[in-house]
């Protein structure tokens, strides 16, 4: 009995390694892309506060900031081919989409705009990475926040096999403390969301 338990335990801690160790650790001298909008970009902060110069100081690796605020998924995606070439990264991290939710574009045209930007990296051997961006609730006049991603981005990261962050954003961005205004954390806010980006890298094994 003690041995057929201690089988099962074994395959069980076996399983979660495998299923959280997906990546192999990054060489040293890897390039991180931070790819996105102005959560990316770090609007309302100074340049040195946004989550992409916070990961850096983080994980010792150099971490491009590919953020452009306002940009919806069509655009970042026409953007996001030669900003892979030029910057040759070995992983990126995508947040995007969260203005395609503003803007009410239909959701099956962000589905395909994200899985198209990771078929892009995936073509460069690049690692991919996804945090969730939470649904705009419409009941209020001002706009507040879910405490849930966007359904859109479990499917994309499910269908795509990529790792996702489906609680960060959603988190900070439905605390007052943690943003600037509505819609975009503060300097305390970025810093959390690196913190969450640095360990959900750790714990893929790309760090």
């Amino acid at each position: 009995m003690k041995k057929t338990l201690l089988l099962i335990l074994l395959i069980l801690l076996t399983a979660c390694s495998k299923s959280e160790k997906v990546f192999d650790k990054l060489p040293a001298d890897a390039v991180i892309l931070a790819f996105g909008d102005s959560l990316t970009y770090g609007t309302n902060v100074n340049e040195e506060q946004s989550y992409p110069n916070v990961l850096a100081q983080l994980s010792s690796h150099s971490v491009i900031n590919a953020g452009v605020a306002g940009e919806i998924s069509a655009d970042g995606l026409t953007r996001l081919p030669a900003v892979l070439d030029e910057e040759q990264p070995k992983l990126l991290i995508l947040i995007h989409g969260g203005n395609d939710i503003l803007r009410k574009i239909p959701r099956e045209q962000t589905v395909a705009n994200l899985t198209a930007m990771i078929a892009e990296a995936k073509k460069r051997n690049i690692k991919v990475i996804m945090l969730g961006v939470p649904a705009l609730q419409l009941f209020s006049a001002v706009g507040l926040f879910s405490l849930e991603s966007d359904p859109l981005y479990q499917q994309v990261a499910e269908a795509e096999n990529v790792p996702i962050d489906l609680k960060s954003l959603p988190e900070i961005i439905s605390n007052r403390e943690l943003k600037s205004d509505q819609v975009h954390p503060n300097a305390q806010g970025y810093q959390r969301l690196a913190d969450a980006i640095f360990k959900l890298l750790k714990n893929t094994g790309a760090l």
